[in-house]
């Protein structure tokens, strides 16, 4: 009895909470989630870089194009799954939120299997293909011969992580996530430093985090005192809740799906336009050292936008326009707020940032441009990634799908095939930018048009 009255109440505090302190509630635990995911990677990273060499973070960044890929995949069902849980919560259809789940876990199975396979079969001539020279190649292949059989594990934490916060169990969730951050740090250092394993050593602690955490989201799910479980009544699969789920999925899906093929260009990029092998191995280490730092803010913005989520899905479903429109402009805010630091902070030092990576001078000179270059427009990016989860988190995914493409294929794409014909190596890095700023403008025009349709048809 207990338990339903909790219930209850968590449902309740969805549609009359203040927004602000519904919004921490929610982001808080979220945020730590998100950056604790981020954590995993990071990690890797720090301890790949500094205790085993400049080419072995290089080697490391070659395989984020495989990496995205099967996360895009988990996002599908994942991102899909919470916000239509969401939005069934909100219209008191238990019933509905517990066959999305059991459809989506079926899902996660089939889709992990039918991807994994092929990526596990052709490392070698993939990681070719994504620009791997003979000194980068055996680091990638070692960490990847782990990570990519790891990834079921991967998806089913991080993708039912994401379920459970939008079930009502925001603190749940962030616990779950820090233990498994918590453990992959401590196995990092243990394997790189005391079993000197090198980068295997961080693939599996990585591996094995991820299997804990991935247990004790799962037991969350078979308990049967939670609002949204297992059933066996509900283990039907239905096309329609499938369908449901990947049209909100496939927002976060593409926007995974073309960073990837994103990240197959830069690689490629800089093995053309570099002056030599050495040169490209260098950049590309560079690169990936952007990318975890931008990957840390991004994740707190992801994080933020995660909070708003079930918020903002829920009071959709409440037919509540007026907590979804100020639920979205407060997280907004917060966002934008946290480019401008994450942007700050790399203007004023891009070498101690750089240093936290890596030991080779080399790498971090070439930081010191190249980091302010393609971090300049960054403090936009906050607002233009809580509008894409807005547009998604109110089953719009249409919209979310345009958006989440507009940086990536409408500027970005054609930027870095356009610009290095001109400006040899740092076209690549100038393009970043530009794709930053020309996202964002789509953005605001986006949620303008619809914050009046919405202020019209409502009397906001």
């Amino acid at each position: 009895m207990t338990k339903v009255v909790d219930n209850q109440k968590r449902t309740e505090e969805l549609r009359t909470k203040p927004v602000s302190k519904l919004l921490m509630a929610y982001a808080l635990p979220a945020v730590i989630g998100t950056v604790v995911n981020a954590l995993y990677n990071i990690a890797d990273r720090i301890f790949i870089g500094q205790g085993v060499g400049a080419m072995a973070i290089a080697g490391l960044t070659l395989t984020f194009p495989i990496m995205i890929f099967l996360q895009a995949f988990g996002m599908l069902v994942g991102a899909g799954a919470s916000v239509r849980v969401s939005i069934a919560l909100g219209k008191d259809d238990h019933k509905e939120a517990e066959k999305i789940l059991a459809n989506a876990i079926m899902l996660t199975i089939l889709i992990s299997a039918a991807t994994i396979v092929p990526c596990f079969i052709y490392l070698e001539p993939l990681l070719r293909l994504f620009g791997a020279s003979d000194e980068t190649m055996p680091y990638a292949l070692e960490y990847l011969k782990i990570i990519v059989p790891g990834n079921i594990f991967a998806t089913l934490s991080f993708g039912y992580n994401a379920i459970m916060r939008a079930s009502g169990y925001p603190q749940k969730a962030m616990y779950y996530m820090v233990l498994g951050a918590v453990l992959n740090l401590v196995l990092d250092a243990l394997f790189i430093y005391g079993f000197n394993w090198g980068i295997e050593g961080a693939a599996w602690a990585t591996v094995i985090s991820m299997f804990v955490t991935m247990i004790f989201v799962m037991l969350h799910f078979a308990n049967k005192h939670s609002l949204v479980r297992f059933r066996a009544s509900a283990m039907i699969p239905s096309k329609k809740v499938i369908l449901s789920i990947m049209s909100i999925g496939v927002a976060p899906f593409a926007m995974q799906l073309v960073g990837s093929a994103v990240q197959i260009v830069v690689n490629r990029s800089f093995v053309h336009y570099a002056s030599s092998t050495h040169e490209s191995d260098i950049a590309i280490g560079v690169y990936g050292i952007i990318n975890s730092y931008a990957m840390l803010v991004v994740m707190f913005v992801i994080g933020m936008s995660q909070g708003m989520q079930p918020i903002v899905g829920f009071n959709y479903g409440a037919k509540l326009p007026g907590r979804v429109h100020d639920t979205y402009m407060l997280t907004c805010k917060v966002n934008s707020l946290a480019t401008f630091i994450g942007w700050t902070l790399v203007m004023v030092m891009p070498g101690v940032l750089t240093a936290c990576f890596t030991t080779s001078p080399e790498m971090i000179e070439m930081s010191k441009i190249a980091m302010r270059v393609a971090f300049s427009a960054f403090l936009f990016v906050g607002f233009q990634i809580t509008t894409t989860q807005f547009f998604q988190s109110i089953g719009m995914p249409g919209k979310a799908i345009f958006m989440s493409l507009s940086r990536q294929v409408l500027s970005l794409l054609p930027l870095l095939i356009i610009l290095p014909r001109f400006m040899g190596m740092v076209g690549i890095w100038v393009a970043m930018p530009i794709s930053d700023f020309i996202a964002a403008v789509i953005a605001l025009i986006l949620v303008i048009m619809h914050i009046k349709t919405l202020k019209i048809s409502n009397n906001l």
